[in-house]
């Protein structure tokens, strides 16, 4: 015996985790961006979104996923897709980045480029992900290795599973991205 506590990690391999995702953690819900149309699909649209052309992203608009939840009455869903090489504005709903490449899911509807909303992953009821509202995004990492997980909360509903004892952080919680 060494005289070493058992279950001492062995520090003397101190390289660090090659995280794939690294480049795209700008990304966040509720951001706005720019992407160009690449190809249509049976389902919707790939597309190149400006600035992370070659961060490892890939990125889509689920056109059917979009339209089937709005009021819009349409024959031919296809007839509703930006033509391939368009540029458009869209609004980032989702980032996975649990493995490669990163996936990034836009929305273009305008009623989300105006204000976007989604489920609070705490209680279920939406919340505004849109810069001004009341929602904040987490990125869940872990020590072990590459990959990470987005959760969207309303600044109470984390604030309020943050423990009483920590109040600066369930303060932070509040008031964190507000001037």
């Amino acid at each position: 015996m060494t005289g070493e506590a058992p279950n001492t990690p062995d520090l003397s391999d101190s390289s660090e985790v090659e995280r794939f995702e690294t480049r795209s953690l700008p990304l966040m819900p509720g951001q706005r961006v720019r992407a160009t149309v690449l190809s249509h699909q049976p389902w919707g649209l790939f597309v190149s979104m400006a600035g992370y052309e070659d961060a490892g992203v890939s990125a889509s608009v689920d056109m059917i996923a979009l339209y089937s939840r709005t009021t819009i009455d349409h024959d031919d869903p296809a007839a509703l897709f930006p033509p391939v090489g368009a540029e458009i504005d869209a609004v980032v709903q989702q980032v996975r980045r649990y493995d490669e490449p990163v996936s990034v899911r836009l929305s273009i509807l305008p009623a989300d480029l105006e204000c976007f909303t989604w489920p609070c992953d705490f209680c279920g009821e939406r919340t505004t992900v849109s810069p001004g509202g009341d929602a904040l995004v987490l990125d869940v990492r872990s020590n072990d290795g590459p990959g990470s997980i987005t959760v969207i909360a309303h600044r109470h509903c984390l604030a309020e599973r943050i423990r009483p004892e920590n109040g600066g952080e369930r303060l932070r919680a509040l008031h964190l991205g507000r001037k």
